[in-house]
């Protein structure tokens, strides 16, 4: 179920030197830069991507290497995008010949090392959700002059069929043109490859033959490598076309409905039978049309559910119910699809409007009675599917609300008879508790992602379960034979997909064993018989000079992983502990990072340093890692390099202090900044995205009046945040923080160290430091408390307030740092000295304005929260004018919750 996605993405960020520090009257704190273009000192000359898949399974080494040919040590950054279902098994840097490899330990060892390495403000958390389907693994290290570094990351993981084809989607996004960008893909299908194609979205007609592709019998063979001429946007350029997918798409030979490997004492059995008559399916859809469905939501999800009643056979039965507050049935009894109902249904869809609260439990214990008596009347055929698919965007708030309760009465409603699927739509839904729901009665769950293609992503889940042809799918394997099985008994099989179970061959003297598979089909009971001829050694070994060597122990090794993390989640308390035991013991043998296992990386010590420690983690749909939120790792992972030079790095957009706000430019290495002078009480939105709900809102105040002293330094004392989507509002004074979630409301203290992480939603309180927010995989924001000593006779405490995350942001998300999430586009041009010969202006291009700036600096108080790290800036005059939108004051709002409609 599902369709593979292999996503790469390997980019490097180069760091430049800067010069002497200087003071500009009026702008604190300002450092001299070179105001030459910067060398790019680092040169990243190969990027190699090689993936050998042998009987499914993908064993993928990403490789790249770079050298610092600066005569200062420089940082570079090393990002890849993985599968959220791979699992890592080995990282390594190696530097001046030495290798410091990645060593995989048990979860709650390798977090004694992360809490230690925490308290000094070290430690960086490699992996976090980074997409759909990805999650991002990151790691920066020091390179000396003249020294040269390779990263070696290597992944694991057996790709799924998905509506007839296996997919290997590869994320390329270099960032600049590199010498030798090479991606090699060898498959190896011991029934034969039908058919293999290759492409990518970037592709131009001089890229086109680039992309190799061919396939033989059992070997397939793919590979795309560009030269830095044919990477070129245009001719001249030195920017790279290469920014998009690259997709690898197989089938294997069906003349068989089975295939069975052996390797090693260990087999696999892969099981699709060729094209079936369908079985009719029986489905209730369960919709949840509560307040918090309202807008784009309900649009999306009715024109969804139209597209399904068109694709609906004539041979099945169908019903809707309807929940907010209470559950309504379209009709009283299943419905078979005719014409004429499909059409009476399209109405009825077309008509549901938006009411109440949400009641998850009564409307499914309806679904389940409609089944029933369904059945019981014999009103459906008896060779038939029948299921319900759940759908909703929030959490049980009405009727039975607990949700270990209604998975009880769900689950003792179905008594095994039915599958159920869980849809959750959105971030707010309580994703744990779905999963739990669909897990429990043999179906899976799934997010749907709240963007222009949720009406897609409905239909893509319905194509998956559009087309039964068999069930009570049985795959007997001789018992004397053969142990430590993977599931093999199953409900159901959609054509287009596959069955996979895998095993140990426990008598050595086996030279063939049957295997039996019993099914039902649409209208007569089916059976498969194979029989396994066990190959001898030398066939192995010759085998295993094409593929990786045990591929079947390690597939059977990740197939049982996972089943067990999969059943520990709805397990008793007592079998709960042995499987996790079990899990965590396959894990530790065969290295990989799963969610019960960490990687600790260890970095070169530096000059004066500590040496640094860096957590690989697995991350679970809906949980955090450590019982950390994602966002706290992804701060640290931001800290600036640790050169004992001062030097330019990729800062946050940020504002803090006077308040002086900074806006990160990534694609020119640099930075801009401005202040706003405005009176205490006032009120400046920062963030505003209608379409996401998100808006971020500052009150300035001042400093104590004292007799004499006359002083217009203001500073952020009280920051809202609102994300109308998930009814989330959040008040951060100097004093407390405040987290409103409906009715509920929960205070922190800066005085002790919290936390809340819920679907969704994650905050971690660092005692008299900083609080850090994230609403799913993105909108991260980090806010820091800046303590004066007690008794100040003018200063106050104050806030600074840094977004750590800010890619997903709508095209429209607006405000003073807002505007800029997606890029600002200028030219400096002119740059010349002034009377101070260390502040030179320049003149700036910018929305066809001609602007007067003044290179400066700002200070990131992330890593040092006293001293702050300098962050290199062009200086916008006159509160930021023709820089930002409009005017300041168009920014001022009336309510630190504010956000428009």
């Amino acid at each position: 179920m599902g369709r593979l996605l292999l996503s790469l993405t390997v980019l490097f960020y180069t760091l430049s030197p800067i010069n002497s520090d200087f003071v500009i009257e009026g702008i604190r704190n300002i450092q001299k830069r070179s105001i030459e273009k910067p060398a790019n000192d680092i040169e990243v000359y190969s990027i190699i991507f090689n993936s050998q898949v042998t009987s499914r399974f993908a064993h993928n080494v990403i490789t790249s290497r770079a050298v610092n040919r600066a005569n200062i040590s420089k940082e570079a950054i090393f990002n890849v995008d993985l599968p959220k279902t791979a699992f890592i098994t080995n990282f390594s840097m190696i530097i001046d010949g030495i290798t410091y490899p990645g060593v995989i330990k048990e979860k709650e060892a390798a977090k004694k090392q992360y809490e230690k390495a925490i308290s000094r403000g070290q430690t960086a958390g490699l992996v976090r959700a980074s997409g759909r389907k990805t999650e991002k693994f990151t790691v920066s290290v020091n390179v000396a002059s003249e020294s040269k570094v390779t990263f070696e990351l290597v992944y694991e993981e057996m790709l799924k069929r998905h509506l007839g084809k296996y997919e290997m989607f590869i994320k390329v996004q270099p960032k600049t043109l590199i010498k030798k960008y090479e991606i090699e893909v060898d498959i190896h299908e011991p029934q034969g490859i039908s058919f293999l194609d290759a492409k990518a979205s970037f592709l131009t007609n001089d890229l086109l033959p680039t992309i190799q592709k061919s396939f033989s019998g059992e070997k397939g063979h793919v590979s795309f490598k560009p030269t830095i001429d044919q990477q070129r946007s245009c001719p001249d350029c030195e920017t790279t076309l290469l920014d998009g997918d690259f997709t690898v798409t197989y089938d294997v030979n069906r003349e068989t409905p089975g295939n069975i490997q052996v390797v090693n004492g260990y087999f696999v059995h892969f099981f699709a039978p060729p094209k079936l008559s369908g079985v009719p399916k029986n489905v209730v859809y369960v919709i949840d049309r509560s307040g918090s469905m309202w807008g784009r939501k309900l649009q999306q999800t009715k024109q969804a559910l139209l597209q399904i009643l068109n694709d609906t056979s004539e041979h099945d039965h169908f019903n809707f119910i309807l929940f907010a507050h209470d559950g309504v049935p379209w009709k009283n009894s299943m419905m078979k699809a005719t014409p004429e109902n499909l059409e009476e249904a399209k109405d009825f869809v077309r008509g549901i409007k938006i009411e109440g609260w949400t009641n998850i439990n009564d409307p499914l214990l309806m679904a389940v009675e409609l089944l029933n008596q369904a059945h019981e009347n014999k009103t459906l055929p008896e060779r038939s599917v029948s299921l319900i698919v759940l759908l909703t965007d929030g959490e049980a708030n009405k009727g039975e609300s607990n949700p270990a309760k209604i998975q009880e009465n769900v689950k003792k409603a179905i008594q095994g008879k039915y599958t159920l699927y869980s849809l959750g739509f959105g971030t707010s839904v309580d994703y744990p508790f779905l999963e739990k729901l669909a897990l429990e009665n043999s179906g899976i769950a799934r997010r749907i992602y709240e963007d222009s293609d949720a009406e897609l992503q409905l239909q893509g889940f319905y194509n998956e379960i559009a087309n039964p042809t068999l069930i009570n799918i049985k795959m007997q394997y001789p018992e004397n034979a053969i142990a430590d099985l993977t599931k093999n008994n199953f409900k159901h099989y959609f054509d287009g997909s596959e069955i996979v179970v895998a095993g140990r061959v426990t008598d050595n003297d086996l030279n063939s064993f049957i295997v039996d598979v019993k099914a039902e089909g649409a209208d007569k009971s089916m059976k498969y018989t194979e029989n396994i001829q066990l190959q001898d050694q030398d066939d192995v070994t010759e085998q295993q000079k094409y593929i990786f060597g045990r591929f079947t122990e390690r597939l059977w090794a990740y197939l049982t992983i996972q089943q067990l993390l999969e059943k520990r989640l709805y397990a008793d308390p007592s079998e709960k502990a042995n499987l996790t035991a079990q899990a965590l013991e396959l894990s530790l043998k065969f290295k990989f990072v799963t969610p019960l296992t960490s990687m600790v990386v260890t970095k070169p010590e530096e000059k004066d340093k500590e040496e640094e420690t860096l957590i690989a983690d697995k991350l679970v749909e809906g949980q955090s890692t450590y019982n950390q939120p994602k966002p706290q790792r992804q701060f640290i992972s931001h800290s600036p390099p640790r050169q004992a030079s001062p030097v330019s790095y990729q800062p946050p957009t940020f504002v803090d202090s006077d308040p002086h706000f900074v806006i990160n430019v990534p694609e020119k290495n640099d930075a801009l900044c401005f202040n706003i002078q405005e009176e205490p009480g006032v009120i400046l939105n920062l963030i505003e995205d209608k379409q996401l709900g998100i808006a971020v809102n500052g009150e300035l105040i001042g400093n104590k009046h004292i007799d004499n002293v006359i002083s217009n330094e203001t500073y952020f004392g009280r920051i809202g945040i609102v994300n109308r989507a998930m009814k989330i509002r959040i008040e951060v004074t100097t004093e407390k923080i405040i987290v409103l979630n409906n009715k509920n409301k929960k205070k922190f203290s800066w005085q002790k160290t919290g936390s809340i992480s819920s679907e969704g939603f994650n905050l971690v309180v660092n005692k008299r430091r900083n609080v850090t927010f994230s609403f799913g995989e993105g909108a991260t924001f980090v806010i820091l408390l800046h303590e004066v000593w007690k008794g100040h006779p003018l200063h106050r405490d104050f806030l600074g307030f840094y977004t750590m995350d800010d890619h997903t942001f709508s095209d429209g998300v607006h405000g003073l740092l807002g505007q800029f999430f997606h890029g600002v586009n200028y030219e400096i041009t002119e740059v010349h000295k002034t009377d101070d010969p260390d502040k030179p202006d320049a003149t700036m291009k910018l929305k066809n304005n001609l602007l007067t700036v003044t290179r400066g600096e700002q200070r990131d108080y992330r890593k040092n929260l006293k001293n702050g790290d300098k962050i290199p800036c062009w200086f916008v005059h006159f509160n930021g004018k023709g820089l930002i939108d409009g005017t300041h004051t168009d920014y001022i709002v009336s309510d630190i919750f504010s956000i428009s409609d």
